[in-house]
């Protein structure tokens, strides 16, 4: 594996561990939360999680893929984190109370 390709993987990986953590204290809130504030939560939690496997499982496909197709799935990948970071963080915002 290139040394581009490495450095990617771990700043990647960071993130992934990041967003995770935080959809784990959302996780915590939710079972803190009443019971409807709790099912309101607990849904954007199972969308939230539903993102994040995708992004490891395009993580996944990533790392052994050849340098013909890394490029590509390189970007199709950065969207995928990019967008659970987006609702991550607007599911933080609106359950901040």
């Amino acid at each position: 594996m290139t040394d581009k390709r490495e450095e990617y993987r771990k700043k990647l990986e960071a993130q992934l561990t990041e967003l995770n953590a935080k959809i784990e204290l959302l996780k915590a809130k939710a079972e803190k939360k009443g019971a409807e504030a709790g099912i309101e939560i607990n849904k954007k939690l199972e969308t939230l999680k539903e993102k994040r496997d995708s992004a490891r499982k395009r993580a996944e496909e990533l790392r052994k893929s050849s340098d013909e197709t890394w490029d590509s799935l390189k970007g199709g990948l950065d969207k995928a984190v990019s967008d659970l970071k987006k609702s991550v963080e607007e599911a933080i915002a609106r359950f901040k109370k």
